[in-house]
């Protein structure tokens, strides 16, 4: 496989005002390289019930064929192949060091169907209309608005009709203390993994997803939005 993908404004559809991304794209895997160490602690205090929430909304069952891009250390995709052993499990990821973590854990499992891989987000190694749950997990809170509606048509792309799109952001903060991220973002943004507040229902509408759920977490002042959209 020829793979390359990582990360990880209450206003619908955009980063917050001034929150451009600010971390280039040619930068991103050497930034998740480095942070491959740490990354599970970060995981699991700060995103596992968002994570564990989209898990749930997905409905994996066996037999799927389920896309995970911006795999990470396999934290999700874990869970993912666990509900899928005979499906086909495809998970891609920008980071060496990330995806080395990742095929460690998935070694735990035994009897199961799985493939990682470096790979690209703007360019999913998929046909058409293929793909039953597509998973991404804080990758497009990275991204530039632009790129955002590249990967967004990618999605799209590969998506059977009626597949389901399962999103994690970090998100603009709605509760006291939320936005603290937001402001490390702005003193440092390599320090945040380049990521920073993003909300995403209307630009998924724009590119012809129905969204059908939006729902806020926050674990220990992270804000992060769970978000189920259909083809």
């Amino acid at each position: 496989m020829n793979f390359t993908f990582s990360c990880c404004g209450y206003k619908c559809c955009s980063v917050v005002k001034g929150q451009e991304a600010r971390v280039p794209q040619s930068d991103i895997g050497h930034v998740y390289d480095k942070l491959a160490g740490i990354y599970d602690v970060w995981g699991v205090l700060t995103e596992s019930k968002a994570r564990n929430r989209a898990i749930e909304l997905a409905k994996i069952q066996n037999g799927m064929n389920v896309l995970e891009v911006a795999v990470g250390t396999g934290l999700a995709f874990y869970e993912m192949v666990k509900r899928n052993p005979n499906g086909k499990n495809t998970g891609i990821d920008l980071s060496q060091g990330m995806l080395k973590k990742a095929e460690k854990r998935l070694k735990k499992l035994s009897g199961v169907n799985f493939t990682l891989g470096a790979g690209t987000a703007f360019n999913l190694p998929m046909e058409g209309e293929t793909v039953d749950v597509l998973m991404n997990n804080y990758m497009v809170d990275l991204m530039s608005e632009a790129d955002m509606d590249k990967v967004l048509m990618e999605f799209r792309r590969v998506l059977k009709e009626h597949g389901r799109l399962v999103m994690v952001n970090i998100t603009t903060g709605e509760r006291f203390g939320s936005n603290l991220f937001n402001y490390v973002y702005n003193i440092s943004p390599k320090l945040m993994g380049g990521c920073r507040g993003v909300t995403l229902s209307d630009k998924l509408k724009d590119h012809g997803f129905q969204v059908e759920t939006r729902e806020y977490y926050q674990q220990l002042l992270f804000p992060s939005e769970v978000i189920l959209a259909h083809k």
